[in-house]
């Protein structure tokens, strides 16, 4: 059933519920209730993407198509695809890294402009994951499907089965068991979860947020990538956020969601980023041992980016330039 078809069907249904909720509700009449303006676009800003890391030429993917008049989310998905067949990044789509028996996994998601999204988990079988959380969402009453399931689900829509393993992968796989050491890696050079946020020449936001996790992780460990309001989230009168590193960490905060609403509720895109980034670090005292970084993008075009350690980059495409952005951080040495 297509989601529109379920959701009608779902509200038709509901209504009754919801009236009475209403009636019963314990609210004092007297009360009133006063929301807080979202943040209203004072400006049609040109196209912008951005992304973690520095995937130059998946950004430049992205502000290319965003160029040519394509949709946030075609844009977004385009770029991160670049990545996810990259068979030199170890920790996104087909050759990334493997968890402790040698399997790849793969997780990913995706929210439009809408409001929707998609996501999906442990996939071993399909590498263009972003597509097939995309697919998630327009396709199914669902939002998330894992495993077995998201295969099953992913050769129905046409995707192509496929073996992840790389023989690189596999060599290092072997050559980490002789010690079995399991320590996160700060800053992974260049690779690592990639995260995107587009907006368009109509001024929606959309991004998609694709990895294959940490190396050698326990079997079935699911980071933040692909949950929403962890890994992703996106509220398009307001802006969008993105997350990247140790994805125990960024769950415990629901860490891009609360970008988005302190961005809802006046701060910058840059301010949010580093606020998000210090209520990590005061409440771990280990965060000298893991990186976190986050990017953010609001409905005036404006960015931000921020990060625990040196060695965190985002790149910036926008009016035909795609730059290499160094972020500032928190660890001063």
């Amino acid at each position: 059933m297509k989601r529109r078809n379920f959701i009608k069907n779902a509200s038709l249904t509901g209504l009754g519920v919801v009236a009475s909720s209403a009636a019963i509700s314990c609210k004092n009449p007297s009360e009133e209730i006063i929301e807080k303006p979202t943040m209203k676009q004072t400006k049609k800003p040109t196209p912008i993407a951005i992304c973690t890391w520095r995937f130059t030429e998946a950004n430049a993917t992205a502000g290319k198509a965003l160029k040519a008049g394509k949709a946030a989310l075609d844009a977004a998905i385009a770029g991160v695809e670049v990545e996810e067949e990259n068979l030199k990044n170890t920790t996104v789509g087909i050759g990334g890294t493997p968890d402790r028996e040698g399997n790849v996994t793969l997780d990913a998601c995706v929210m439009n402009a809408d409001g929707n999204c998609g996501s999906v988990l442990c996939v071993s079988t399909t590498k263009n994951v972003a597509a097939l959380a995309r697919k998630v969402m327009e396709e199914t009453p669902h939002v998330m499907l894992a495993g077995e399931g998201a295969e099953a689900f992913a050769y129905e829509q046409g995707f192509e089965k496929e073996n992840l393993l790389t023989d690189t992968a596999r060599e290092a796989w072997q050559e980490w068991l002789k010690t079995s050491e399991y320590k996160p890696i700060i800053n992974i050079e260049n690779h690592d979860t990639i995260g995107m946020l587009t907006l368009d020449t109509n001024g929606d936001i959309a991004g998609a947020c694709s990895t294959s996790g940490l190396s050698y992780k326990m079997k079935g460990r699911v980071g933040d990538s692909p949950i929403i309001g962890s890994g992703l989230f996106v509220d398009n009168e307001v802006g969008g956020a993105v997350a990247t590193g140790m994805g125990e960490e960024i769950l415990k905060t629901v860490g891009s969601f609360l970008i988005v609403e302190l961005m809802r509720n006046g701060l910058s895109p840059q301010a949010a980023c580093e606020e998000a980034v210090r209520r990590i670090v005061i409440k771990n005292e280990n965060y000298k041992d893991f990186q976190v970084a986050y990017i953010a993008l609001n409905k005036d075009g404006e960015t931000g980016a921020y990060c625990i350690h040196e060695g965190f980059t985002m790149m910036k495409y926008q009016n035909g330039e795609n730059e290499a952005i160094a972020v500032d951080f928190y660890h001063k040495k």
